[in-house]
């Protein structure tokens, strides 16, 4: 079992950057293969990448490409979303997933979720 907490969210311009952090608790971080997920008011939790429990294979939304990163660190248990060029259609709470197979998109692929952090971009 693992449980997940968020941090970095806050409000931005437009062009502007943000960090979040998601810490795991448990010894067994290294099994899980982590993403992050997004959910605007009114609509529903979209996938924003995911990261394999090695680090070697990573997923990103169209939506994202080339702006975000997604990155883990599996001596301090903990995976990071750096977001770039933020757009004011990036307003989500983000939530931090996990769970043992890579690949998914679909929220009912993660098993694992965080409380979320919210995230408010402004024009």
């Amino acid at each position: 079992q693992v449980q997940l907490v968020e941090s970095g969210g806050g409000l931005v311009q437009a062009g502007g950057s943000l960090r979040l952090s998601c810490a795991a608790s448990g010894r067994t971080f290294s099994v899980y293969d982590m993403g992050w997920f997004r959910q605007a008011p009114g609509k529903e939790r979209e996938f924003v990448a995911a990261i394999s429990r090695s680090g070697g294979r990573i997923d990103y939304a169209d939506s994202v490409k080339g702006r975000f990163t997604i990155s883990r660190d599996n001596a301090k248990n903990t995976v990071s979303l750096q977001m770039n060029s933020l757009k004011p259609e990036d307003t989500a709470v983000y939530y931090c997933v996990a769970d043992r197979k890579f690949g998914g998109r679909s929220s009912y692929d993660y098993y694992y979720w965080g409380q979320g952090t919210q995230v408010t971009v402004s024009s």
